[in-house]
């Protein structure tokens, strides 16, 4: 899916990591919340209250989820998953486009 349609889209920008993180937040018709934003090249730790699904659209980076030894590279078409109550730390080496789905 390359779009969105039927959506509210905050107009503030939810900025992270001195703007080394910059997303939207977008809710659907059903009202399921998700966010759609660009990391730039850093490594960042992340924590969640809820469960993520991460979406790659564009770009490349390493994961380490949180009791975890090795990364794991994703790129475009490339998701992973990250519990509630946890964290994980994502190297991005080339700007990583994405969309956060939360469970």
């Amino acid at each position: 899916m390359e779009q969105f349609d039927n959506v509210s889209v905050a107009k503030r920008a939810n900025v992270y990591f001195d703007g080394k993180c910059v997303s939207h937040t977008v809710t659907l018709a059903d009202g399921t919340r998700k966010s759609v934003g660009v990391i730039l090249p850093s490594t960042l730790i992340f924590s969640t209250g809820a469960p993520e699904v991460m979406e790659v659209l564009q770009g490349q980076c390493k994961v380490t989820l949180a009791g975890e030894a090795e990364a794991r590279a994703y790129g475009a078409g490339d998701k992973f998953e990250v519990p509630g109550q946890s964290s994980f730390t994502i190297e991005v080496a080339d700007t990583v486009h994405y969309v956060c789905h939360f469970g």
